[in-house]
């Protein structure tokens, strides 16, 4: 396993996922698209702070998965797939059952979560085999 290759995908795939994050649930969505009771008003920042290292994660951890799998960019994005099912997709829809939650922020998130997902696998895909 190479752990430059690894670092390097971990790095480029997190920037970018913390680009879609930012457009499938930045600004414009949550002024329109939410209920105000469900944000914290007063911790913006810092929230901002403790989750911006997630994408890396996600990323770091698929990279590390697909190298040991010996995944393709075919494979890695199936595997994406199949992890949002069985992750992040469930567990959005649920939330959204008993979360005040407008639908285009669920479907909005949804798709992020994909995206993030592909993006990963995708990097890894490429840069690994």
């Amino acid at each position: 396993m190479n752990w430059m290759r690894i670092a390097l995908v971990t790095l480029g795939a997190g920037v970018l996922t913390s680009l879609t994050d930012w457009f499938f649930a930045g600004d414009w969505i949550h002024r329109r698209y939410t209920y105000p009771e469900i944000w914290r008003q007063s911790a913006e920042s810092k929230a901002i702070a403790l989750t911006s290292p997630l994408p890396f994660l996600t990323c770091g951890v698929f990279a590390i998965l697909s190298a040991k799998l010996g995944l393709t960019a075919l494979g890695a994005s199936r595997v994406a797939v199949a992890l949002w099912v069985i992750g992040p997709l469930p567990l959005i829809l649920t939330n959204a059952a008993f979360i005040k939650l407008h639908r285009v922020f669920v479907v909005s998130y949804a798709i992020a979560w994909l995206v993030k997902l592909e993006l990963a696998a995708l990097a890894a895909g490429w840069f690994l085999h």
